[in-house]
């Protein structure tokens, strides 16, 4: 577990052994290579096309049509070169940023839900349409219609909750976990489009860093085992310990939040799910949070970002850790990052009317 010295224990440890023990982390911080990082956070996306021209039920009364991608796309192509917004709704946005031109960014990470259905399902293997769809967005590219910075893919339970048909129960499942791997896993013989550092084959959990910041993608959530997944907890603690033992800030992304509707549990009376619930919980347990805090504890965790909920931008803190969620992606949501050596700003953001119009909605900004 690493430590992180205080101006107390550094004045206690003056003498004896204690500096032994204090210098080695000291230097090990000085070695760190300088963090100044900007990048996109979006989620569920929500790829609703099941054929060349046609949708998934409810999917246009909801808005996820193809219209709503590109507008979002538009969006996040026109981040670079803006500006930090130095007043939100009339008061201060309080960033540390303020006034200062947005950098391109590095990459656009994603929450999960990139698709609505598995892919979009079909009776025999193959290639799904919202895999298709989701993949002539959301695949880095040229021209106004593709997303322009890489793709950090994340995968959610509309991705991998539902069953295919008999005999291919997990072929969509597996289809989704490839188009992850493909894209993010470098092998010795193949060079993936988006290449990361510390690739899990058993949870399809992967890391990165830009520069002094060390970035996790765990998928639905850290430690999930449902429909024959692999927890990648003992991934996650190795990789902290390989990777941000020097007490380097971290950044997690997962599809599953803290909020009322990821932690809503089966009420009996009412028949329904709901935040007061006292059954079984409808999409992550109260155990399976505390094992994921369990595995973080000791570390420099700057922020958890998150999807699952849709029309509503959250900034919250549960557990001491700061956690962030934009609105859908197919609503037009994404969240602006930048962490450096001394703070970090979020600022949560939709997508205007006309293309590439952004709206900056919330903002967040402490020390580091």
């Amino acid at each position: 577990m690493p430590f992180n010295p205080t101006r107390r224990h550094l004045l206690t440890a003056a003498g004896g052994l204690g500096l032994s023990f204090v210098l080695p982390k000291l230097a090990a911080t000085a070695q760190r290579p300088a963090t100044d990082a900007t990048f996109l956070f979006s989620c569920d996306v929500h790829a609703c096309l099941v054929s060349a021209d046609g949708l998934s039920p409810d999917c246009a009364a909801e808005g996820k049509t193809d219209a709503a991608l590109l507008r979002h796309v538009a969006a996040v192509n026109a981040v670079g070169g803006l500006v930090w917004p130095a007043v939100i709704d009339g008061k201060p946005s309080g960033l540390a940023s303020a006034g200062a031109p947005i950098a391109a960014p590095l990459g656009l990470v994603l929450g999960g839900d990139m698709t609505d259905d598995g892919g979009g399902q079909v009776k025999v293997p193959g290639e799904g349409w919202q895999l298709q769809q989701f993949t002539s967005r959301y695949q880095q590219g040229t021209g106004p219609d593709r997303v322009h910075y890489p793709v950090y893919n994340g995968l959610g339970n509309h991705d991998l909750d539902q069953d295919g048909v008999a005999p291919h129960i997990d072929w969509y499942r597996r289809e989704l976990r490839d188009y992850v791997e493909l894209n993010h896993r470098s092998t010795v013989f193949y060079k993936a489009p988006v290449p990361v550092t510390n690739y899990d084959l058993d949870s399809d959990n992967y890391s990165w860093d830009w520069g002094g910041l060390h970035l996790i993608q765990l998928q639905r959530f850290g430690g999930d085992d449902t429909k024959g997944a692999i927890s990648g907890l003992p991934w996650l603690q190795q990789d902290l310990a390989a990777y941000a033992a020097d007490g380097r800030p971290v950044v997690l992304f997962q599809h599953y939040g803290w909020d009322h509707f990821s932690t809503e549990h089966w009420d009996p009376a009412a028949k329904t799910f709901d935040p007061t619930g006292a059954g079984p919980a409808h999409w992550w347990s109260d155990e399976e949070r505390a094992a994921l805090l369990a595995a973080l504890k000791g570390y420099n965790v700057a922020g958890i970002f998150h999807g699952h909920e849709h029309p509503t931008p959250m900034i919250y803190n549960r557990e001491g850790y700061d956690i962030f969620k934009p609105i859908a992606a197919f609503l037009g949501g994404l969240a602006l990052v930048r962490v450096t050596d001394t703070f970090m700003d979020v600022a949560l953001a939709k997508a205007g009317e006309n293309p590439a119009d952004l709206l900056f909605t919330h903002a967040f900004s402490k020390r580091l």
